[in-house]
């Protein structure tokens, strides 16, 4: 529609006819020409709102066909829809039939009279293009000749919209994290999959197909049309995905379900491809001496000149921007990689990430970037740094938040570095790497740095078959640092020499130094006093023997210039005692501590007076000033800091750590020391892992300052088990196992968005790594292929009863199983299977053969059975040809007992207890180990000629006479009441079998000559293919039948709609990363509304405490009343999850919503200082301040969440409550960032 508006045409009320739709078009008024206004005229073309301005025209030019001076479109002007928000202007505002008959005055101040700004007619929104220009030139001389119009595609796109890179940019407030409103850029080769649902733009090698950029399937719809019969124009669609050349076409064997790829059969006759390896080894045996020749200007120079054959060949294979896995134990120089991915984005001009599994070391990361890089930023929860930069640097939560939400910093990312892949196996947060895997897009490349692991090569097997592109696998074993393990028996000055080498730095496992340790310890062991070893391991020691433990050695360390050192220690309250207890002890020089204090003032002047007083504060200076720190997560982060900086300059020289400490940067040491090796892992006790014995035994020994690490065991109540230590030292470290598990924020991010499946994600979870459809999918094919082969199936006759038969045989058959299985595996069952029973065979090499049991294995999980089996004559050693899956069935359908054709032959077996169908009412008397025996002899070529024994042939005609003596089918054990087995399962089971036995005695189809050979194959070939085709389906998915029961929660709380669309709830739910379900129905039930901004921020640290406390808090009675709410809300949606079929119950949902600190933090709120508020909890310190820095990450979800509601008070009342937290030592800027 064409739209003409000038002055000229103000006061006409003539129509203007569009030449494109034959339209009428009423112009609109202006006011009158002032001397100082332009005579302009102003387009609008298309329905996306874009004008032109041109100077004014004469009326009577539109009478002449001159519009095509306005518009060279080829096509025409495009349609123009109505103005809607003029339209209800002029209509509900400005006619006064719409006017109220009453309060008219009011109802007029709310008409203005608009005023005349010419000016803004200058000021039009930005519009999409709908084409644009092409240059043509003189290929010799390169002058301009021509332009040429062009039509422009993907104009549509908006990131709400479209997963396609090409979409154009969102609003610079949302450039950094994105929206929870827009779509996420499309994963890398996730279309081989969405192919299925809405067809991508792929060139197609069948000539009739449609072309290229065009749909044959509607979005939402399962099926479309075939246009190539019918001759049919196809319309065009928006893109919705980046165009893709040939090479990265889906492969045709995309993982997905069966049923929705019916019909893309592969061809006849072509070859079956060979199965592509997408993890590749990297040979770094031999050096890379060509490195500097293959790289003559490398991206990044390191101020050592030295690099191992490793990190070269990982930066040989980032130069050809190729994915790699490197894998190398801890200080092997992992980080040169990093720094050299960095490098090379910064020279590209493009972006890194790093992620870290840990806030803290994110900070440190930064400090260490920062030095080396400069362009470097940092995300986290509460900080935000340097956002523009090349290299960011960010907790990997916020990376997947950032690829669900379509962040604009994804389109210039070129590579994502995953730090500490090993933390994967973390059972609560390993989910997080395996979704940023599958949602990084096609042109971001991955490189993951690990400690050394098993399955390397797997886990890059599986990242590389879900991206379809190589990873390269770097793994070493050498430590740039050879490690000494010992063990330490002293306790006292007389014996601090006590330290027996126990794995020399070989890796040889010394076992003399083992029994010296225990010589040594036993003779200060008193008669009465229990063994050594072992048991006395578990002994606990007291305080005052610990501390006379740790003083000697020390004593001895120091005196042997082993320091610095870490004492890890698996206990918070032990490592502070432990640091209590040296106060005897200083380890630092006067201008050690001179420095110390220096840098330790110097940490704190930014809190207030008050915080630097702080009990914890005063008591680690007294410790840090005698060489003794201690680092746990119940220390303060600025103090954690302050001695992760003194440690790393060798100014402490014993730190008492717990794990986490491990799990930091590389900070070194020239001595590792175990307090003990067990630990309480939330369940119970246990010894350490050798992964994480090697992680934290890994920070022993400083590169290029120690020829070797020292690794020290304390035996102090005695000497561990010689097998414990070592497995925990030389053992396999802990292999990658996924953690995938759905979350109600996944479901609703991804169901939000059309073009993306929940199953997808699932099917591309490491946990379903095991499911390589390419090998099923060509076995479909050739079962689907000779099927096609068979001839036709007359069901008419005999056969037309054929159907309703493999129903009842399939009911039967699994009828039959089951009864079987309780048979098997009970009390009576197996006692009822000794030596001397006849039993009926059924494998794939027997049907209905009677056979006699000899041995019974001794192995109750996989028990086996010994038994003489009749056979034809010439067919002992196997030579029978396997039966078809079906033809195993016979027996359900004809008992006929097995009964040789000719000469009867035998051959002894192993049966498993599903080869055995029944067991008989008969038994015999037989020779086992004659039998056994002999038919093993005569196994051996020399003695394969002769005759059967005496024992053997006697069993075998006992067996033949009972066949031939019961060829209709043999009595067997009823397992009711022969075997007694009186369960309800069991009575149902053998009531149906004979009920389901007794009907296929009713169908004719079995009588028909063609039945065994046409029918029988017909059905083994189809069993096979549903098998198959249920293996590469969505049904056989583990997490499947968990997915449809929180589909069921989401609908009951109508956070989705029954077709799965997500409603109000569920996008507010998508803005919270835990929690979200209590979160949104607390929010949409109003019970914050009536809270003070203190009681609100106290009442939601129950969603980020999660210990036990001692201490009772004393609150307000509002505050219980919704603390009493919380907890009815949250056993509302535990039954209802309980009901829906997950496996939580009801309470243990309730029961992880602690509140503990609420009184804490409704003071902090209110201003008290720390200092106060720390007396209040037996909560140390390091954990208040770690949960009030989370709940000003919750508050601030809060916030946007109850923008969407449209709530603005409960939005203005959070960030209240935030600024309110936000202030002193909780909230000091990190050490590292400044």
């Amino acid at each position: 529609m064409l739209s003409v508006f000038s002055p000229e045409l103000s006061s006409l009320s003539a129509s203007v006819l569009c030449d494109w739709c034959k339209t009428c078009v009423l112009p609109v008024a202006l006011p009158s020409l002032g001397p100082g206004d332009l005579q302009l005229s102003l387009l609008e073309i298309g329905c996306s709102g874009r004008f032109e301005l041109f100077l004014s025209i004469p009326f009577f030019s539109l009478c002449v066909p001159q519009s095509s001076c306005l518009s060279q479109l080829p096509h025409g002007l495009p349609p123009t829809g109505l103005d809607l928000r003029a339209e209800v202007e002029t209509r509900f505002l400005s006619d006064p039939e719409w006017l109220p008959i009453h309060d008219t005055d009011s109802a007029f101040q709310k008409v203005v009279q608009r005023k005349r700004q010419v000016e803004s007619l200058l000021h039009c929104a930005v519009s999409p293009m709908h084409s644009g220009l092409s240059v043509v030139r003189d290929p010799t001389t390169g002058m301009l000749l021509d332009f040429n119009e062009v039509l422009l595609e993907d104009t549509g796109l908006s990131s709400k919209n479209s997963l396609s890179l090409l979409r154009p940019p969102g609003p610079p407030s949302e450039s950094l994290r994105g929206s929870n409103t827009n779509y996420p850029f499309l994963p890398g080769k996730m279309a081989d999959i969405i192919t299925i649902i809405v067809p991508l733009y792929y060139p197609c090698d069948d000539p009739c197909s449609v072309s290229p950029g065009l749909l044959t399937v509607a979005p939402g719809l399962k099926a479309g049309m075939d246009f190539a019969a019918k001759g049919l124009l196809v319309s065009h669609n928006l893109h919705m995905f980046p165009h893709t050349d040939s090479t990265s076409a889906p492969s045709q064997s995309a993982t997905s379900s069966e049923g929705k790829k019916e019909g893309r059969v592969e061809k006849e006759g072509e070859p079956v491809e060979e199965k592509k390896r997408w993890a590749i080894p990297v040979d770094i045996s031999s050096p890379c001496e060509d490195f500097y020749k293959r790289i003559p200007d490398p991206a990044f120079k390191w101020a050592f000149m030295w690099l191992d054959v490793f990190q070269k060949q990982a930066i040989l294979r980032l130069e050809v921007h190729d994915s790699v896995f490197v894998a190398a134990h801890t200080s092997a120089g992992k980080t040169v990689v990093a720094e050299y991915a960095i490098a090379l984005s910064q020279k590209h001009m493009t972006r890194t990430i790093y992620t870290s599994p840990i806030k803290a070391l994110s900070n440190q990361k930064f400090r260490d970037f920062k030095n080396t890089f400069g362009d470097v930023g940092l995300l986290t929860g509460d900080v935000q740094l340097n956002p523009e930069a090349s290299c960011l640097i960010m907790t990997t939560e916020i990376l997947r938040s950032m690829l669900y939400n379509g962040s604009e910093v994804i389109r210039d990312l070129e590579w994502v570095i995953f730090d500490e892949v090993h933390y994967i196996n973390d059972a609560e947060r390993g989910v997080v790497w395996e979704e940023v895997l599958i949602m990084l897009p096609d042109h971001v490349s991955i490189i993951l740095l690990s400690a050394t692991v098993p399955n390397a090569v797997e886990f890059s097997e599986w990242i590389g078959r879900i991206k379809k592109r190589s990873i390269y696998v770097i793994s070493t074993l050498k430590r740039p640092v050879p490690l000494e393990y010992y063990l330490y028996t002293g306790n006292s000055t007389k014996t601090q020499k006590e330290l027996f080498l126990l794995v020399d730095s070989a890796g040889n496992f010394l076992t003399k130094g083992y029994y010296a340790a225990v010589e040594a310890k036993k003779e200060r062991t008193s008669k009465h006093a229990q063994s050594f070893g072992a048991k006395s391991s578990s002994q606990n020691t007291t305080a005052s023997q610990d501390r006379a433990v740790w003083l000697a050695l020390l004593h001895f360390l120091s005196q042997q210039q082993l320091t610095p050192v870490v004492a890890f220690t698996f206990s918070r309250t032990r490592c502070d005692d432990n640091a209590r207890a040296l106060s005897s002890m200083d380890l630092t020089s006067s201008v050690e501590k001179s420095e110390i204090h220096s840098f330790f003032q110097k940490s704190l002047s930014r809190l207030r007076g008050g915080d630097r007083q702080l009990p914890q504060i005063l008591l680690m200076r007294d410790l840090l000033k005698r060489g003794i720190a201690v680092h746990h997560s119940g220390i303060l982060p600025i103090l954690k800091e302050v001695i992760e900086m003194l440690f790393s300059r060798g100014l402490v020289k014993v730190l008492f750590a717990t794990e986490t400490f491990a799990m930091g940067v590389n900070m070194p040491a020239r001595t590792v020391v175990f307090d003990s090796i067990r630990k309480h892992d939330g369940t119970g006790f246990r010894n350490l892992l050798p992964g994480e014995f090697i992680q934290m035994a890994g920070r022993a020994g400083r590169r290029g300052l120690d020829a070797t690490g020292t690794v020290i065991i304390l035996c102090k109540a005695g000497v561990h088990d010689m097998g414990d230590l070592h497995a925990m030292m030389l053992g396999k470290p802990t292999v990658l196992q996924s953690q995938f598990r759905l979350t109600y924020t996944m479901i609703l991010n991804l169901l939000r968005v059309e073009a993306l499946e929940v199953t997808d994600m699932m099917r591309r979870s490491f946990s379903e790594s095991h499911r390589d459809t390419q090998v099923p999918e060509k076995r479909i094919a050739q079962l689907r292929k000779k099927l096609a082969s068979l001839p036709p199936l007359d069901t008419d006759g005999q056969l037309a009863d054929l159907v309703p038969f493999y129903q009842t045989l399939t009911e039967l058959r699994v009828t039959s199983e089951n009864l079987q299985r309780a048979v098997m595996e009970s009390v009576n069952g197996l006692k009822a299977l000794s030596v001397g029973r006849v039993v009926v065979v059924n494998n794939s090499q027997h049907c209905n053969a009677l056979g006699v049991i000899l041995q019974v294995s001794n192995d109750s999980t996989n028990r086996s059975f010994t038994a003489l089996i009749l056979c034809e004559k010439g067919k002992e050693e196997g030579g029978a040809e396997p039966q078809s899956s079906i033809a195993t069935l016979q027996h359900l359908y004809n008992p006929a007992v097995f009964i040789p054709d000719g000469p009867c032959g035998h051959t002894v077996q192993k049966l498993k207890l599903q080869d055995i169908s029944a067991i008989t009412t008969k038994t015999l008397k037989v020779i086992p180990e004659r039998i056994i025996d002999n038919y093993n002899k005569r196994q051996q070529p020399r003695f394969r000629l002769d005759p059967p024994g005496q024992a053997i042939s006697t069993a075998t005609q006992e067996l033949l006479r009972l066949a031939e003596s019961n060829p209709t089918g043999i009595a067997t054990l009823d397992p009711v009441n022969d075997l007694q087995l009186k369960g309800i399962e069991v009575v149902e089971a053998s009531l149906r079998m004979r009920a389901l036995q007794e009907s296929l005695r009713e169908f004719n189809c079995v009588h028909c000559p063609t039945f065994s050979e046409q029918v029988l194959e017909r059905m083994s070939i189809q069993e096979e293919l549903d098998t198959l085709l249920f293996l590469v389906s969505d049904q056989s998915l583990l997490l499947l039948p968990e997915y449809h029961q929180r589909i069921r929660v989401l609908e009951s709380l109508n956070y989705v709609d029954c077709k799965g669309a997500v409603q109000l709830k569920g996008r507010v739910a998508c803005q919270i990363s835990s929690h979200e379900l209590l979160l949104t129905e607390l929010l949409f039930e109003n019970t914050l509304s009536p809270l003070a901004p203190e009681e609100s921020a106290a009442l939601l640290s129950c969603l980020v405490f999660t210990q036990n406390t001692q201490t009772v808090p004393h609150i307000t009675s509002t505050l219980q009343e919704a603390i009493d709410r919380v907890l009815s809300v949250a056993q509302r949606i535990g039954e209802l999850q309980r009901d829906c079929g997950l496996a939580q119950s009801a309470e243990d949902f309730v029961a992880q919503f602690k509140f503990g600190l609420t009184e804490v933090v409704y003071c902090w709120a209110r201003g008290m200082p720390f200092s106060e508020i720390a007396q209040l909890t037996d909560v140390q310190e390091g954990t208040v301040v770690r949960c009030i820095q989370r709940l000003d990450e919750v508050l601030r979800e809060v916030r946007q969440a109850a923008r969407i509601v449209g709530d603005s008070v409960l939005g203005s009342k959070m960030e209240k409550a935030s600024l309110a937290i936000r202030r002193d030592i909780v909230f000091t800027a990190s050490l590292y960032t400044h």
